[in-house]
C-alpha cells in the first residue's frame, strides 16, 4: 500500500466538535464557550446545518442520535425518527398505481421527527434555552451565508422542474428568478421567521423546561402543523413515480407523535462496546459485521491491503443481507437480534467468507422466520438491478439527498453522535410561510405485505441514519459516524476497525482509503442493487485493485479522496479531548480547546 501523509488530529480539554461544515462546528464551540453543555451544542449545530446544508438536511427531517450522559452514567438513543402517518397503508399506495414508494413528493412523506428529537435532547439534557440553540441558525438564515458549491449545483439541476412542477421551491431556493452562485451570500427569511415564531411561543411560558414543551407544541400541535395540514389538503405534486399526488400526512399526525428515548443496541469487541440504535435503523449491521469478524485476525492484516478490504466487505455482504430479511421497528415486528449477535450463529456465518467474493445474497435461515425470509427472496427477486451510488461525493449525481452528521464531547464527559438527515431541498416542495419541507423517509418502506419493512400506519422506516458511540473497557471513549446512507455503517466499520486494530488515531484512520460495496438492495428508490460491486479510493494502490478483481469482485475505482465523510471524536482516560473531521469535499470541520 502507498503511504499517505494525515492532518493532526486536533486536541482540546474543554470541548470538541466535529461535524460535516465548518461554520456548524465552530457555532457547537461558541455554545460550549458560553457555557452550554455537549447537547446544546449538538442542537445549535443540528439547526444551523440545516441552514447550509439544505441539499442534505432540513427541519422536516429526522435525527437518532446515540448519547452518553455524565450525569446519567448511561447510554442512550434519542428517536427523533417520524412514523408512517394513519392513512399510509399498502391499498392506499397500490391503489395509486405503485409498486414501491417514490424517493420525493408527498406520499413519501413521514411524521417530521427531527425537531422533536432536537427538542427532546434540549430539555432532558440540555442546559440552554431554545432562544439560544436556535440564535445562530436565525442569524444564517436571516443574514445570509456563503453557499456551497454543491448546493449550488443542486439548485441548477433541478431549476426548470422547480419552475413547472414546484414553484414554492423556486422561489425559495432561486430568488428572483437565478440560481445562486457558490460562495455567494443566501439567505431564507421564511424560515427565520418560523424560528423566531417557535421562540415567541416558547417564552409565552415560565421556566426552561416548559418552554421547551411550547416550542414543541407550537411545531407538532401549532402554528407549523397547521400549516403542514393546510397545504397538504390541496396540494399535487409530481414525484419519481412520474405522476402528480396527493399526501397523507394530517395535523393529527404530528399531532400524535413524540420523540422518544431508548436503550442502545450494543456487541462487545476486543474490549470495546459500540452502541448503535435498534434495528427500527440499520445500525446493528455494524454489529453483526464485527461479530463476523470477531474470529479473524484483523490486526494482522494491511489495513490498506486487498486482504483487509475482501475480508471486510464479504462480512458486510453478510450482514447487510440479514438486514433485508429481518430489520424493522421492533414495535411491529419480532427482530432476531439475540440470535443475530449470537456467538454460534456468526460461527457458522463466518465459514462463508471464503478466498474468492460472493456474488449471492445470502441471508442467514433462522428456525421460525422461514417464510419471512420466502417471501423477502421471492420480493427481491423481482427488483432491478443497476448501479447504486452514495449521492454527495464528488464523482456522482447532485439529485438525490443525503445527510449530515455531528460528534460534540464537553469537558463533563457528555457526548453526542448524532446523524441529521431528511427534508432535503430535493424532498417535496416547500411549505407556503415555512420555509422548509417534508421528508422523503417513506421511501424505504416495502409495499409487500409480511415484511418487517411492510409499510403500516404508526411504524418507523428502517433508515439508513446510524450514528455510533464506543465505550472501551466500560468508558466512554468515541463517538463517530458519517453521512452516506446505506454506506454509512460500511465506512464506519473500515474506520473503526483500523482505529482499534491498527492504532491509527483519529484522523489517520479517517483518511485511509474508503471502500464500500452495493451488493445488497438500496435503501432508496428505486431500490436497485450491484451485486459483486466495490467501491474503493484509487489511491488504494493500482496493486490492490488488481487483487481485489482477481479475487472476482467487480471493482469500481472511485478518485481519491471522494468517499465518505467520517467525523469522530474521542476522550481519553486522563481527559484529553480529541477530534476529527474528514478532508474530502474540503467541508467538514474539527474544532476543540
Amino acid at each position: 500500500m502507498q503511504e499517505f501523509t494525515t492532518r493532526p488530529e486536533i486536541l482540546g480539554t474543554f470541548g470538541v466538535v466535529a461535524s460535516t461544515h465548518w461554520i456548524a462546528s465552530a457555532v457547537g464551540m461558541s455554545i460550549l464557550e458560553k457555557g452550554g453543555n455537549a447537547f446544546d451544542a449538538a442542537v445549535a449545530t443540528g439547526f444551523v446545518l440545516q441552514i447550509l446544508e439544505p441539499h442534505l438536511v432540513g427541519p422536516g427531517g429526522d435525527m437518532p442520535a446515540v448519547i452518553y450522559s455524565a450525569k446519567k452514567r448511561k447510554v442512550e438513543v434519542i428517536c427523533g425518527q417520524g412514523t408512517a402517518p394513519a392513512g399510509a397503508t399498502i391499498e392506499h399506495y397500490t391503489a395509486q398505481g405503485l409498486t414501491i414508494i417514490p424517493g420525493d413528493g408527498l406520499l413519501a412523506t413521514v411524521i417530521p421527527g427531527a425537531f422533536g428529537g432536537w427538542m427532546l435532547m434540549l430539555r432532558d439534557y440540555g442546559t440552554m434555552s431554545v432562544r439560544e440553540v436556535l440564535e445562530p441558525a436565525i442569524y444564517y438564515a436571516e443574514h445570509g451565508h456563503p453557499m456551497l458549491p454543491r448546493v449550488s449545483e443542486t439548485i441548477r439541476g433541478l431549476a426548470d422542474f422547480f419552475a413547472k412542477e414546484w414553484p414554492t421551491s423556486f422561489a425559495t431556493w432561486l430568488p428572483g428568478g437565478a440560481v445562486p452562485e457558490p460562495y455567494a451570500p443566501f439567505k431564507n427569511p421564511v424560515l427565520a421567521e418560523t424560528w423566531k415564531r417557535i421562540i415567541a411561543q416558547s417564552e409565552s411560558v415560565s421556566g426552561r423546561e416548559n418552554q421547551v414543551d411550547a416550542a414543541r407544541d407550537a411545531f407538532y400541535r401549532g402554528f407549523v402543523a397547521e400549516a403542514v395540514s393546510d397545504y397538504l389538503k390541496t396540494a399535487e405534486v409530481m414525484d419519481a413515480s412520474g405522476d402528480r399526488q396527493k399526501g397523507i400526512l394530517s395535523a393529527d399526525d404530528m399531532a400524535g407523535w413524540s420523540a422518544t428515548i431508548e436503550a442502545p443496541q450494543t456487541f462487545d469487541y476486543h474490549g470495546w462496546t459500540v452502541a448503535k440504535t435498534k434495528p427500527w435503523g440499520q445500525g446493528p449491521v455494524l454489529l453483526q459485521s464485527l461479530a463476523l469478524l470477531q474470529g479473524i485476525d484483523i490486526a494482522a492484516m494491511d489495513p490498506g491491503g486487498a486482504d483487509f478490504v475482501h475480508t471486510v466487505v464479504e462480512a458486510m455482504k453478510l450482514a447487510f443481507a440479514d438486514r433485508e430479511i429481518y430489520y424493522g421497528d421492533p414495535a411491529f415486528a419480532t427482530v432476531p437480534m439475540d440470535h443475530l449477535l449470537s456467538g454460534a450463529y456468526n460461527d457458522a456465518r463466518r465459514k462463508l467468507i471464503g478466498p474468492a467474493a460472493s456474488m449471492e445474497l445470502r441471508p442467514g435461515r433462522l428456525p421460525g422466520f422461514e417464510a419471512q425470509h420466502n417471501r423477502t427472496l421471492d420480493m427481491l427477486a423481482g427488483m432491478a438491478s443497476g448501479a447504486v451510488y452514495e449521492p454527495t461525493m464528488a464523482h456522482l449525481t447532485e439529485k438525490r439527498g443525503d445527510t449530515v452528521h455531528i460528534d460534540v464531547i464537553d469537558r463533563d464527559g457528555n457526548m453526542v453522535s448524532v446523524t441529521p438527515s431528511g427534508g432535503w431541498l430535493q424532498s417535496s416542495p416547500i411549505i407556503p410561510g415555512l420555509g422548509f419541507c417534508l421528508n422523503s423517509r417513506a421511501q424505504m418502506f416495502w409495499l409487500k405485505p409480511g415484511l418487517p419493512t411492510s409499510l403500516a400506519p404508526g411504524k418507523r422506516p428502517r433508515t439508513t441514519l446510524s450514528p455510533s458511540l464506543a465505550l472501551f473497557e466500560g468508558r466512554p471513549a468515541l463517538s463517530f459516524g458519517t453521512p452516506g446512507g446505506d454506506q454509512q455503517d460500511q465506512w464506519q466499520l473500515a474506520f473503526f476497525l483500523r482505529y482499534v486494530h491498527h492504532k491509527r488515531n483519529l484522523q489517520a484512520a479517517i483518511d485511509m482509503p474508503l471502500f464500500h460495496t452495493a451488493h445488497f438492495p438500496a435503501s432508496f428508490y428505486p431500490r436497485t442493487s450491484d451485486l459483486g460491486n466495490v467501491m474503493i479510493e484509487s489511491n488504494v494502490g493500482a496493486d490492490v485493485l488488481q487483487r481485489l478483481a482477481a479475487m472476482g469482485h467487480d471493482v469500481t475505482p472511485a478518485d481519491p479522496w471522494s468517499v465518505g465523510r467520517l467525523t469522530a471524536a474521542g476522550r481519553d482516560a486522563n481527559g484529553l479531548l480529541r477530534a476529527a473531521a474528514t478532508p474530502r469535499l474540503m467541508q467538514a470541520y474539527a474544532i476543540g480547546r
